[in-house]
């Protein structure tokens, strides 16, 4: 099934929405699985585009499903948008901002404030209270020349009715009206990745990294050089993971059935 050393495997990097969960549904028996993974002695990183949550959201979600991770264990696309806005603006500042508490926390944290006037940047990701005012107000500061922010690209959002339009979606009609693409600072940019191993203190080829999007979870580890697992329990079907290229190292049903078959 796999064409890579098993032994080679010290680590996986998660990502969450269509792997560990869909909403509010877990995907399988999470106690179950975890302790399998602790059983082989892997280390565990969650990686997830949805900035939506904080660090301390998602720890006391999993522990709501009976699983113990610690804070170090998860990065979010808020946390790689924030790095590259240090990048940019070492002393912080006022910045205008389409998300939720995960990235206004992240930005916080390195010293950025939400803002409407005089603002360094826009950072946009998923926004479910959006209202055209917003779009409205981030169109002209971008219009205006501030630099624009994509905490990511997911253009859609597993639920267990169906996909939901994500931040791609939001993140379209700002394109449209300014003309202008972001900077992606989530998958398949690979800076969530590079953080998640040095976390870990691994090298790419000692991780796999389990994903349900070809085009950011998969795309973004195989630019590093990590060995992948497509699942197809979150946004494509078995058709449509076998187009992919280059091929995942795998494709299975769940992320039980790989921890299963390592």
């Amino acid at each position: 099934m796999t064409e890579f050393k098993l032994s080679s495997i010290k680590a996986l990097i998660l990502d969450l929405d269509g792997v560990l969960w869909r909403a509010n549904q877990p995907i399988g028996d999470l106690p179950s699985i975890f302790h399998g993974i602790k059983n082989r002695g892997w280390k565990v990183i969650l990686a997830t585009n949805n900035a939506t949550r904080t660090i301390e959201q998602y720890v006391e979600r999993m522990a709501s499903y009976g699983v113990t991770i610690e804070g170090w264990q998860v990065v979010h696309s808020g946390i790689a948008a924030a790095k590259h806005l240090l990048e940019l603006y070492p002393g912080g500042g006022p910045i205008y901002i389409l998300g939720e508490q995960g990235v206004i926390q992240a930005l916080a944290e390195r010293g950025f404030y939400p803002a409407e006037e005089k603002v360094l940047a826009v950072v946009a990701g998923m926004d479910r209270s959006l209202s055209y005012d917003k779009l409205r107000k981030a169109t002209l500061f971008i219009r205006s020349g501030c630099p624009f922010i994509a905490t990511n690209p997911d253009r859609t959002f597993p639920t267990p009715e169906g996909l939901v339009p994500g931040a791609g979606a939001i993140l379209a009609a700002l394109e449209a009206a300014t003309y202008v693409s972001p900077y992606v600072a989530g998958k398949p940019a690979p800076e969530m990745y590079r953080i998640a191993l040095e976390r870990l203190k691994l090298t790419p080829s000692e991780v796999l990294v389990v994903g349900d999007r070809p085009e950011t979870d998969i795309a973004g580890a195989q630019g590093l050089g990590c060995h992948t697992a497509l699942v197809l329990s979150g946004v494509v079907n078995d058709e449509e993971a076998r187009q992919w290229q280059p091929p995942p190292d795998m494709i299975c049903d769940d992320l039980a059935t790989i921890v299963q078959s390592l």
